[in-house]
């Protein structure tokens, strides 16, 4: 019986030291199966606050993304507001305002539909992924659509009006020009005008915006 005691006695000294080297074996495992598979987080060490769960875009790149895609719309208003403003260059491509094309027609709807959900900061976006992506979405629809409609009005030019529409037309630019003289008589370009809408009635709408520049400029000189 005093052996068995003794025995007893041994083996709870020794459970310590056992509890200590299982301890250090699954710690060693541990390492190794990290080192085995570095890409995947450790468990022993805390997250981040601020670390991006996974799943969700980065912050960061979602912000790049929407600050793009405003620089990419307002250099694509840019590009269409050089027709607008610039009646000469609009007459020798009629078909960017000729809504009855199809390609021309599009364009114009993707840009209404870019310019209503256009943020008025960026940072609007960024706590909406729904209305982000939708934007982000509009832009690309809008920037391809003025590319193809662009595209088909360089190729196209006047070749779809007949000759005397043609005729018609380039008589307009020339009056058209003059009235947007600033160096011309007031009475002058008044008639010029009237004559240039004249020439374009039936064939060509000028936008708004390229009448209203012509109509302030005539009336501006008649202040002054």
């Amino acid at each position: 019986m005093g052996i068995v005691f003794r025995l007893a006695e041994l083996l709870l000294m020794l459970l310590p030291v056992i509890g200590v080297v299982m301890a250090g074996v699954g710690m060693w495992r541990r390492t190794q199966q990290q080192q085995e598979r570095p890409d995947e987080p450790r468990l022993d060490q805390p997250r981040p606050d601020h670390a991006a769960p996974r799943g969700t875009p980065n912050v960061a790149a979602l912000w790049r993304m929407i600050t793009r895609t405003i620089d990419e719309h307002s250099r694509t208003d840019t590009r269409w507001l050089e027709y607008e403003l610039d009646v000469e260059r609009l007459l020798d491509f009629p078909l960017m305002t000729d809504t009855r094309a199809p390609l021309t027609a599009a364009f114009h709807k993707a840009k209404l539909r870019a310019d209503l959900m256009r943020p008025a900061r960026a940072e609007d976006l960024l706590d909406d992924r729904v209305a982000a992506a939708q934007y982000l979405a509009a832009v690309e629809e809008y920037t391809t659509a003025f590319d193809a409609a662009e595209t088909e009005a360089i190729r196209t030019r006047r070749n779809d009006f007949s000759a005397e529409a043609q005729q018609r037309i380039a008589r307009a630019r020339s009056l058209l020009s003059v009235a947007s003289d600033s160096g011309a008589a007031q009475p002058e370009r008044e008639q010029a005008y009237t004559l240039a809408c004249k020439e374009l009635d039936g064939l060509v709408v000028l936008p708004a915006a390229t009448r209203n520049g012509i109509e302030r400029g005539i009336a501006g000189q008649l202040d002054g």
